[in-house]
């Protein structure tokens, strides 16, 4: 293990090096900071490339910049290549204790494990260490799968865990990132391309597309087919590809099993279920169930799926037909799922609210349109929200350049200021 310490020491701030920090995303930092002082392990999940190992290496410099010693920092990304040489948590293990024997770290140590899922048994390090009641440890890891908050993970630690699921850029932090002004121009722009963070390294048409190609192939190969032994890499990518072009429609697993058959690819339910499970596990779509608005339940059967970020339609199949009132609806509910609303496809009255979002006791309603072209648009859309008779808050988003006074307790906000009001 000794001759590896050497790649240690070259990723670690104490070794010398200025690590890149890339664009300072506050709003995780600032919300991951404030857990920290315990021994709750803090995990990050989300979707390979929107900037997990940033976000890590941003938190481990702000300790730093807090007063933490440098030496106090254990950071190892097991995505890189140098790393390879740790299989196990025993390798970890040796690892972590080689540090400790040559850094001499003094009081708290903080522990960085970044694609931890790559290490076998990573769960076993983890609640050991998070647990040892001799010494003082605080531990962040991140994954590219939601499966590894299930299982032996959850068992060991039983709630001594806090998860933070990392999004692609919003809209105001793609604004940060290129200067840009918040606005229609500025927010089209960003609906027409996507929140990855490496997009905005690339500027020219093809380049975009072979980014964008090889991520979707890389997060399909290695979270998906090689995770679960994937019979039908074929039908696994055309199922994404599905779900991209018919995000933010109502869908249900027959329909889809349906049209499959329709083009001659034979497929069962059980098939096309566990796949969209396995695609949702890598966080490429996300899923909203539906919600009786009245009855205050979820109801089974059809559901909207959304897609993580615009670039796999706007970069590799904008030939399908695809709306751009649909995208301004899938960048809605990314925006409330960065906010950490729990969200859902709302129901009343055989009308449907495009979201229901809920986060502790408050809940908020959304209706989303491209733009509100005349009188009949703006009566078919007021009315799903006009049709809820309680007074919780209730918006109405579009992309028009003049906002309309509120209606019945109903707010219009325009895209580029939906963002401030939730």
């Amino acid at each position: 293990m000794n001759e590896y310490f050497q790649f240690l020491e070259k990723y670690n701030l104490w070794g010398g090096n200025t690590p890149q920090l890339g664009f300072i995303r506050h709003e995780y930092t600032d919300k991951i900071i404030e857990y920290i002082g315990n021994r709750l392990v803090k995990v990050l999940v989300g979707q390979r490339r929107v900037g997990k190992s940033y976000l890590l290496r941003q938190i481990a410099a702000r300790l730093v910049a807090d007063g933490v010693d440098q030496r106090n920092i254990f950071l190892v990304n097991r995505e890189l290549t140098d790393f390879d040489f740790l299989q196990t948590y025993k390798d970890l293990d040796a690892l972590f204790k080689l540090y400790l024997e040559r850094v001499h770290p003094l009081g708290k140590v903080y522990l960085f494990i970044d694609e931890v899922q790559n290490i076998e048994g990573w769960e076993r390090f983890v609640n050991s260490y998070s647990q040892d009641y001799m010494n003082e440890y605080e531990l962040f890891v991140s994954g590219s799968n939601s499966s590894m908050l299930s299982g032996e993970l959850a068992t060991l630690l039983s709630g001594r865990y806090v998860n933070f699921v990392v999004f692609p850029l919003s809209y105001t932090e793609f604004a940060g990132i290129t200067g840009k002004s918040l606005d229609k121009q500025s927010y089209v722009e960003y609906l027409q391309s996507g929140g990855m963070p490496e997009l905005f390294s690339l500027s020219q048409a093809e380049a975009l597309r072979n980014y964008v190609s090889a991520l979707k192939d890389t997060v399909l190969l290695r979270d998906v087919i090689q995770r679960y032994s994937i019979k039908d890499a074929r039908l696994l990518e055309d199922i994404f590809v599905y779900i991209v072009n018919n995000a933010s429609n109502l869908l249900s697993v027959r329909n889809i099993v349906n049209y499959f058959k329709s083009r001659g690819q034979k497929t069962s339910y059980e098939t096309v279920s566990a796949y969209l499970k396995f695609i949702e596990e890598a966080y490429l779509i996300h899923r909203a169930e539906r919600y009786n608005i009245k009855g205050r339940e979820t109801i089974a059967g059809n559901c909207k799926y959304y897609v993580n970020d615009l670039s796999f339609y706007n970069y590799l199949y904008r030939g399908f037909s695809y709306g751009a009132g649909y995208q301004l609806e899938n960048l809605l509910y990314l925006d409330l799922r960065r906010k950490g609303y729990d969200v859902y496809v709302g129901s009343v009255k055989d009308k449907e609210v495009d979201f229901v979002a809920i986060k502790g006791d408050r809940t908020i309603y959304v209706q989303s349109t491209y733009l509100l072209f005349d009188e009949i648009t703006v009566k078919r859309e007021y009315a799903p929200l006009e049709a809820i008779d309680d007074n919780y808050e209730k918006y109405l988003v579009s992309l028009d350049d003049i906002a309309l006074p509120s209606k019945e307790g109903i707010r219009h906000i325009q895209a580029w200021n939906f963002d401030s009001v939730i």
